[in-house]
């Protein structure tokens, strides 16, 4: 096709203004069926999007900012003024639904699934709900957990297992190879539909669910032990508050005071990290090096 005329474009990056030099070309063949219709340069889709000001490197640092590091608007509105972008709030906001609507574009390409999938040869699911608030919608997520993709995500009213059961139905046409397992909690309307979409596919619960049932004893036993070992070392407010005799032995008995504060907040991460046996540990480490400075003649006020 011949050039027909040209086009200036300004887009917004994080690097700067950029103009876009558009050669716009058009069929002047009458019998065609593109006759006289623009075709754009291909290479205008990788700078940003149709009719958008904003680059797609603006798009995707404001996505990251939003989902990675959890930043507010407000935020992500500082941080663009701060690259030189003057925007508004709002403007943010049609940002983050525009990075929304290229996520949700990416994970429904039918295609780029299809090839993942095919070169697993297999496929493990997983099944599990979001409910933000009593009463709303739930979110319900299908993943294939070798890939780490999003099969499905939708949200339903009711959680019935004639409901969820649909959900993995609508995913068996992208499922191009055998279903080796589904993964997920031990609510009894997921069982019920995996048995009925999945009836030869084996189901178990996910790992954090099978230790936090096999490990309920376990904590239980530490929980009550941190309860005791708290009522060991109770005072340290009463120590904090007592008036300075001397700077260097006062800095001294403060640095302790908050290492035992510090160690009775922490609260770990159970059921593999027991707060019961690291309060244990940090204590002793507290109670040594006490003993280390009475040893080496070093005095504190009692």
């Amino acid at each position: 096709m011949w050039q027909d005329y040209e086009n200036r474009r300004i887009i917004r990056t994080l690097n700067g203004v950029v103009e876009l030099r558009l050669k716009i070309r058009r069929c002047p063949n009458s019998e065609c069926e593109r006759y006289r219709l623009p075709y754009r340069p291909e290479a205008e889709g990788q700078w940003a999007l149709p009719q958008q000001e904003f680059g797609l490197d603006v798009i995707a640092w404001v996505g990251q900012l939003r989902h990675q590091e959890h930043r507010s608007v407000s935020e992500i509105h500082q941080q663009l003024q701060q690259r030189g972008l003057c925007v508004s709030e709002r403007t943010v906001s049609n940002l983050l639904y525009r990075y929304d609507e290229l996520v949700a574009l990416r994970l429904s390409d039918v295609q780029r699934l299809s090839s993942i999938l095919q070169a697993q040869q297999q496929v493990v699911l997983a099944i599990d709900g979001l409910q933000p608030d009593v009463g709303h919608e739930i979110l319900w997520v299908i993943r294939e957990c070798l890939s780490g993709e999003i099969l499905l995500a939708r949200t339903l009213l009711s959680a019935t297992h004639q409901d969820l059961a649909a959900l993995f139905e609508e995913v068996k046409p992208l499922l191009c190879v055998p279903v080796l397992g589904v993964i997920s909690d031990g609510q009894h309307s997921i069982r019920q539909a995996v048995a009925l979409a999945f009836p030869a596919v084996a189901h178990g619960l996910c790992h954090f669910h099978y230790l936090k049932e096999a490990a309920k004893q376990i904590y239980d036993a530490d929980r009550h032990a941190k309860k005791e070992l708290k009522k060991l070392v109770r005072g340290v407010r009463t120590l904090e508050r007592q008036p300075p005799i001397d700077l260097n032995t006062d800095e001294v008995m403060q640095g302790y005071c908050q290492a035992v504060r510090s160690a009775l907040t922490d609260d770990g991460r159970p059921p593999l990290d027991a707060a019961g046996l690291r309060l244990r540990d940090r204590i002793s480490a507290i109670e040594q090096s006490l003993s280390r400075v009475e040893q080496k003649g070093g005095y504190l006020n009692p």
